[in-house]
């Protein structure tokens, strides 16, 4: 097979997303899944299973000389992995506790990560029929209603002092977020569900941040890091440092922090502690 182009390659993960994503809207509208729980104790439903399957031969079949890391299938030991300069990371379903909560508010994430960095991302919103999805120093962009555009993070008038739009989980305490912002500035709220959607919305200007606290993967943020960074954001550990991918034993990633106008002293807001 002839060597495939990142743009090559972005278009298969878009159609792998997009299949994923109209096969997993039927299964919600229909409301015909199971639910089972994890050995964490997460849920996973049969519509997880069916978005996995869906990606997973896509991708085998059209780059099978890239491998593949999916939430939803064994992770191989890092020793195994290690030597992956270039693989897919997929989260079939992210936030299956809003699709089993029947809010909508559910995604499928792909991303492509080269040398420990995303440098492909696509995000379907099935339920919003859109499309996120960006790749190295291409830009982001938003497809919806047939009509494709570039999207970026909102540019505060004044960083310093102008009211900042928290994107903010419906399932986790509102309280641990707030008390760990700082009380010199002014917000409001953006309900939202998964964390790749509230990502989109800061990567399209609709929020300016999202502090998320908890259990999450390195599925959660590949998509949603090369999509936030081509619009002029930045996903960080909730400490400021960097995210790594495929560096450790572990994939769980830090309490992180997705970042909009980059001009914004975002240290001093977000006081993790």
């Amino acid at each position: 097979m002839m060597s495939q182009s990142l743009s090559d390659l972005l278009e298969i993960a878009k159609q792998a997303a997009t299949k994923a994503g109209i096969e997993v809207l039927a299964i919600y509208d229909k409301g015909d899944f199971q639910e089972y729980q994890k050995e964490d104790e997460s849920p996973v439903t049969s519509a997880d299973y069916c978005a996995n399957e869906i990606i997973m031969e896509m991708l085998a079949r059209l780059t099978p000389n890239i491998p593949i890391m999916s939430e939803e299938s064994p992770i191989p030991a890092l020793k195994d992995r290690a030597n992956w300069t270039r693989y897919w990371l997929i989260d079939p379903i992210d936030g299956t506790q809003e699709f089993i909560a029947r809010s909508g508010d559910f995604a499928i994430n792909i991303a492509l990560i080269e040398d420990h960095q995303p440098v492909i991302g696509v995000i379907y919103w099935p339920c919003g029929e859109s499309l996120y999805f960006a790749s190295k120093e291409s830009g982001a962009y938003k497809r919806c209603s047939r009509e494709t555009k570039p999207i970026s993070v909102r540019r505060f008038s004044v960083p310093s002092e102008d009211v900042i739009m928290i994107a903010i989980s419906r399932r986790q305490s509102r309280e641990k977020i707030f008390e760990r912002l700082s009380d010199k500035r002014s917000y409001q709220t953006l309900p939202a569900g998964s964390c790749s959607l509230k990502a989109c919305f800061i990567a399209e200007g609709a929020a300016d941040v999202f502090l998320r606290l908890g259990a999450t993967g390195e599925w959660d943020t590949g998509a949603s890091q090369c999509i936030i960074n081509e619009a002029g954001g930045a996903i960080m550990a909730a400490t400021f440092d960097p995210i790594t991918y495929n560096q450790r034993e572990s994939v769980t990633n830090p309490d992180f922090v997705v970042l909009g106008d980059k001009r914004v002293a975002w240290n001093s807001v977000i006081q993790y502690r």
